[in-house]
């Protein structure tokens, strides 16, 4: 297959941590190994008007020379991957007919976060008017494909791509896990930004009330939304809760990698997930994963088998499922072992990515 010229549109840094920076991140790693030439085309984040505003100034490269037009070696890219979460900034950008095609890589859209409906209702119009402007989509997952076609009728070009959670190897050893499963305290890991959506409040109102020891990391970044990270604090503090309540901010990969160790139950109860990375690579440490019933997550756990779901913000079913865990180390280690299973089956990520290459080059041809 020959090398391609790229172009990949992202809001900041492609160092953010986040899951969707990782699957941009580790994607543009797979396509310059490939000998592919990456461009990364970076937008400054600001607040949603005023990516709306980008739409006025913010134009996307067109070819080299005006005169050559008709020469596809004069356009700067063969393909141009935009990541969905700049929908805002780039409809009027769009609607300029590059010379060449628009592939929108979505991890899940703003209108399926849980917020006001008249809100979602704002954000449906103006990320279906976006999703009309590109020629193809690269999905993270068959719940998104789902929701994007419910807005998009006409199904365009696309792959379902699912993302990188292999990125720390083999999975832990069965003595591994059994040798951790006997600890006195369940320890919980919380990894994600400690954002509304990823539902810190949900798990640290369920551990408010449990009677059971346990351990509470969380690990992820701290200033995305750095009102609602007050509040976390604040109610660690009234609650008591410092005292098995840590909050880590992020973690490079080793001292990450001890944490997952260290832990037995991954909780993120996201009021949406377009896929949940998290969850996939906890099980690669025998974790079983709560997640809820909002988003993807029910294509990675299936209930009571390697983890559980529950509906957004019920914090008493979490409690319940948590203090089974606790007083229950069989069933711990039924759920833990079944999680390695489920991870070892999941597609490694350089089969995915090789996917979305054939992809890309398909819509080039």
């Amino acid at each position: 297959m020959p090398v391609m010229k790229i172009g990949l549109v992202i809001y900041g840094s492609l160092d953010t941590v986040s899951g969707g920076y990782l699957y941009d991140r580790k994607l543009v790693e797979y396509l310059r190994a490939q000998g592919d030439v990456v461009e990364i085309i970076s937008l400054p984040w600001r607040n949603y008007g005023s990516h709306l505003i980008d739409n006025f100034r913010f134009r996307l490269p067109d070819v080299i020379a005006s005169e050559a037009k008709q020469s596809t070696h004069n356009q700067p890219f063969d393909v141009l991957i935009e990541d969905e979460l700049n929908h805002p900034s780039l409809i009027w950008a769009n609607a300029g007919k590059p010379p060449y095609p628009i592939v929108s890589l979505v991890h899940h859209l703003r209108c399926s976060e849980l917020r006001p409906t008249w809100q979602n209702s704002v954000y449906r119009l103006v990320e279906k008017k976006y999703l009309q402007s590109v020629d193809g989509f690269i999905f993270n997952s068959k719940t998104t494909k789902s929701v994007v076609n419910g807005l998009v009728v006409n199904e365009k070009p696309n792959v379902v791509a699912y993302p990188p959670t292999d990125r720390f190897g083999e999975a832990t050893t069965e003595g591994e896990i059994h040798e951790r499963s006997n600890g006195n305290e369940l320890r919980i890991l919380f990894l994600g930004n400690v954002i509304y959506r990823k539902g810190l409040h949900t798990l640290l109102k369920a551990v408010s009330g449990l009677r059971s020891a346990v351990k509470v990391d969380v690990v992820g970044g701290l200033t995305a939304e750095s009102a609602y990270v007050k509040q976390m604090q604040e109610f660690i503090t009234t609650n008591d809760l410092s005292s098995f309540v840590f909050l880590h901010g992020p973690l490079d990969n080793q001292p990450l990698i001890e944490i997952y160790k260290q832990s037995h139950i991954m909780v993120v109860p996201s009021s949406y997930e377009g896929f949940g990375i998290v969850y996939l690579e906890g099980m690669g440490f025998g974790l079983p994963a709560i997640g809820t019933t909002a988003g993807a997550a029910n294509e990675i756990i299936t209930h009571a088998e390697d983890g559980y779901l529950i509906e957004p913000d019920d914090a008493e079913s979490l409690a319940h499922h948590l203090n089974e865990l606790a007083a229950n180390r069989d069933l711990l280690l039924k759920l833990s072992l079944n999680a390695v299973k489920r991870y070892q089956i999941q597609p490694k990520w350089n089969a995915t990515a090789k996917s979305i290459r054939e992809f890309l080059f398909q819509m080039v041809s």
